[in-house]
This record gives structure tokens, sequence and C-alpha cells, in this order.
């Protein structure tokens, strides 16, 4: 009897993942919860356990994309069915194996038919499933030139969807013939090159060179290494080249784990990696000779870099908020000199006893929760022709870190002391920039707070987190002249911007509710007395 092993959902808009490593080998025998797979997607990292226990059977190699909801691997249990489970299956699966393109000189005939004729050889390479949803791709680059002797799991081109992009490896050894050219649009199992091996195929004048160059498709790899989504954007963080890097995953794949390491181990190489580019950036100045003083105007370089999958994320989901919403941002001013006084005068004490420090962002989510219960409109979403109004506040923060805008969220913040939701931005925040944030922790909110303040912005309009209907704009506070009781006076001022979505906010209501913010954060103490 088997077990399926499928991909659990893991964010409601993630649809699919990769499989980064496999803790557990194919064959051996699990017990019920053991870790046996981690598995990214564009956010987060997660470890599948086994439900029961048997004989491991995987079905999705290291560095695959499979969809959610598609079967990873299956555990056979313990009995006399495992051993005919276990020997009839690889016959059903070897085209997934790793095993099978060594039989590939055994099996022309199988592939005569749907190669054309002469090319009886030929290994067909197609789009392969990268998605429920996706039903065309786009390639986007050849990483291998037509007629290019190619190493089996070597990568051969680079496709992308409106999601995500992918890379396709080579399944067997041979001489490349490509069959589309960059830039086409392609659908899902259409043959986009073959791979012609040693034998009797129209690749045999190839042979000769093939020996020769086989030390060169050896180090390919490097120059073009595989690497899982979250351990590039640890070396991409750190400044490595993936290519420098050894992988420890199926077909040198570099993993998470590969990528900590080297991590820890670059301040040795750092200095040989900065200079190894001051060559090539000075040798077009040497080829044109200017006349004595050119060297002044300084360098010229530019450099491009793929945008990571979260930047696309990201960019969509801006775009689409601002497309698919009436968002409209409207203004107004606090006075922080009660806040101001109130934290020079607690802050040491508040430290001492919390251990966190009284910061300004506890103020701000309590004066916003009961705003948003007064105002329960700037709290709630459209889903279809209907809105759903929340009787909670899960209060949503912008948090920035080197890998782009991430939106942790404080749950029940309206129930929360000052003290405790200090140690939940603390906590959210630390966990953003170290990349530790798992989905549950990134879904769901129903406000957002965001502060370009700490970056030194006086004013800005941001854009609603959606499906959201509004979002808060914190400031830098400033030192402005205010006219109060008929003398002008310096006072410690904010800008606040409120961005809403007019589909379900009134003009009304939005006003109403910064007025409402600007009096208790005036005059805090309506806070504590609920007035």
């Amino acid at each position: 009897m088997k077990h399926g092993i499928k991909v659990p959902a893991v964010g409601e808009s993630i649809t699919e993942v990769t499989v980064a490593q496999w803790l557990k080998k194919d064959g051996e025998q699990v017990n019920a919860d053991d870790l046996i797979c981690e598995i990214e997607s564009d956010k987060a990292s997660f470890e599948i356990p086994a439900e029961q226990s048997g004989v491991l059977k995987i079905l999705a190699n290291e560095g695959d994309v499979v969809a959610v909801g598609s079967n990873l691997a299956e555990i056979h249990a313990n009995g006399a069915g495992e051993g005919a489970a276990k020997t009839e299956a690889p016959a059903e699966a070897a085209p997934e194996l790793e095993e099978a393109p060594a039989p590939v000189e055994e099996a022309p005939a199988a592939t005569e038919t749907a190669a054309p004729a002469g090319d009886a050889g030929a290994f067909q390479v197609v789009i392969p499933t990268v998605g429920e949803s996706i039903t065309e791709v786009t390639l986007a680059q050849w990483l291998k030139k037509d007629g290019e002797s190619v190493a089996l799991d070597e990568l051969i081109c680079e496709i992308e969807s409106d999601k995500a992009s992918f890379e396709i490896p080579a399944e067997q050894s041979g001489t490349l013939k490509t069959l589309v050219a960059e830039g086409d649009t392609l659908e899902i199992g259409a043959v986009i090159a073959e791979i012609h091996g040693n034998g009797q195929s129209g690749a045999a004048p190839a042979a000769e060179p093939k020996a020769e160059s086989a030390a060169p498709a050896a180090e390919a790899p490097s120059k073009k290494a595989k690497v899982t989504p979250v351990a590039a954007n640890i070396l991409k963080e750190a400044g490595i080249d993936a290519g420098t890097v050894n992988g420890s995953g199926s077909g040198g794949m570099i993993t998470k784990d590969d990528a900590l390491k080297a991590v820890k181990s670059a301040p040795a190489n750092a200095p040989e990696a900065k200079k190894a580019p001051a060559p090539a950036a000075k040798e077009t100045p040497a080829e044109a000779p200017a006349p004595g003083t050119a060297a002044p105007a300084g360098e010229r370089l530019t450099r491009r870099e793929r945008m990571s999958t979260l930047r696309k994320t990201i960019a969509k989901r801006l775009v689409s908020a601002k497309n698919e919403t009436a968002m409209l941002t409207t203004f107004n001013e606090v006075d922080m000199t009660a806040i101001k006084n109130l934290r020079a005068q607690y802050k040491a004490s508040f430290k001492e006893k919390y251990e966190v420090n009284l910061g300004f962002m506890s103020f701000f989510t309590k004066a916003c929760c009961i705003a948003l219960q007064e105002w329960p409109a700037v709290n709630a979403q459209i889903d279809g022709d209907h809105i759903i109004y929340n009787d909670f506040c899960d209060i949503s923060i912008a948090v920035s870190t080197p890998r782009g805008l991430v939106v942790p969220v404080i749950r029940n913040a309206d129930s929360l002391t000052p003290a405790g939701i200090e140690k939940e931005v603390l906590r959210l925040a630390l966990k953003a920039r170290d990349n530790k944030l798992t989905i549950d922790e990134m879904t769901g909110g129903t406000f957002t707070i965001t502060n370009g303040g700490v970056f030194g912005s006086l004013m800005s309009t941001p854009i609603i987190n959606a499906p959201q209907s509004a979002i808060l704009g914190m400031h830098k506070i400033q030192d402005r002249p205010m006219v109060v009781n008929g003398e002008v006076v310096v006072l410690p001022m904010m800008y606040l911007a409120l961005s809403y979505d007019h589909r379900i906010v009134d003009g009304r209501e939005s006003v109403s509710f910064l007025v409402r913010l600007k009096e208790l954060l005036e005059d805090p103490s309506r806070m504590l007395l609920e007035i």
C-alpha cells in the first residue's frame, strides 16, 4: 500500500515551489513525522514530513519546479505489497529518474516515431508543466548555442511565465540542436530542441570534438550553476558568485546550506573577488588612448541584473493595486509633542521592565486599532460583489529588507498592550531581515502601516496593500513653525497620508479616520480612557 506526498498549500498567491533538497534518499526507510525534503517558494522555505512509516519513493528531483498539489513522493508501507510497488514503480517513472538517460542508446526505437526522419537517436527537449494555471511560456534565452555539446543536467535554456522564470537542464549528454528562437511564445509540451547523442544520429561527426570538449563540459556547471531560489538570494545579498560555490545537491545544485557555508567563508575570498573585475573595467580606456587626461571623466559602467522572483512579485502586486483599485490619498498632520514627551519620560523604565524599546509604532498601532473600529470600512476589503468587514485588527507593517519590501502581520493588534506590540514588531522585523518569515506571518492583514520617515521621507502617497482597502503612511518628524492660540511656536510635526480604495471608503470616512488618529496621537491619554 502506498501513500502519496503532495506539495501542500503554502500561501494563497503561491502556485508552485522548487524542490530544494531531499533529506532522505530514494528507497530509504522513513518513520512517520520524519522530515523528508525541503521545498522553497519565492518567499520562504518549508520542510515536508512523512505522514506514515515506510519506504520512500522519490518522484521529483532536487531543483524541479512543481505545482502545489502535485506528487513529490510516495511512501510504500512495509509489507508484501512493498516489494512489488518498488519494482514496478521505476518502470513507469523511468523517464523522470536520473538513471534513465544511461540506457539512451538502447532506446532509439521508443523515440524514433516522435523524431523527424534521420534523427532516430535524437532526444527531444519539451516545455515542462510549470503550474496548473500556466498554458504557455516565453523562451527567454538559450544558455547553450545550436550545435554545442552539452552534458547531462547542464542548463541549456531559460523560460519565463507570467509568474516566474525556470531553467531547463539537459536530460542526456550530446549535441544540442535548437528548434525555436529566443522570444518565442510556446505552449506547454512543445518541443524546443533535440539532443543528439553519440551513435547513429545526425550529430555523429561531432563525436571527435565532443571527446576533446569533455573537460569544458564538466566545467560548465560552475559557470552557470544550478541554484535553489533561497540559496540564490543568500548569495546575491552576500555578493558571492554562484559559480564559485560547490553544490552538494543533485547534479551539483547549490542548496541553502551550501550558500550559508559560502557566506561564512566569504571574508577570506572577498579581496580576490573585488579585485577580479578591475582589469576588465580598465580595458576600454586602454584600447582608446585619449590624449593625456581622459581618465578624470571617470569610468562609465553599467550592469544588467535579472529581477528576482520576489521583486517581480512585488512589482506585479503594486501595479495591480494601482490598476484595479480606485485609489485616493488624503493627508493630515500631527503634533508629536505629547508622544515625544511620554517616550522621553518612560523610555528607560519601559525598557527595563519589558526588555524592548518604546517606539512610535506602538502608539500608532493602538491609535489605528481604535480608529478602525470606529470606521470599519477602512478595515474592510472587497471580495467579488461583497464587502468583508473585519471586527478584529490584524495590522501589517511594511519592512524593508535587502531582498525587497515585505509586510508581516501583527495578529489581533487591538488586544495587545504597547509592550506586546513593540515585541511583535521587533520579532517580525528581525525575521524579515533574516529571511525567516513564514507565509502565515505575511498574509491576512486587514490594514497596513508603513513608515517612510525612517529613511527621511517628509511626505508620500503609499500604495494600498491589496486586498486591503487602506494604508497609513508615517513620515519624518520635522520641527516647523505653527500658529497656536495666535502665537507662532516651533513644534515637532509629522505628515500622515492615508491611501484608500474609494470603492469602499468615502471621503467622509477617510478624513474622519485621519482626524480621529490626530486626536488620539496628540493626546495619548484618550487611548487609555477610550474617549
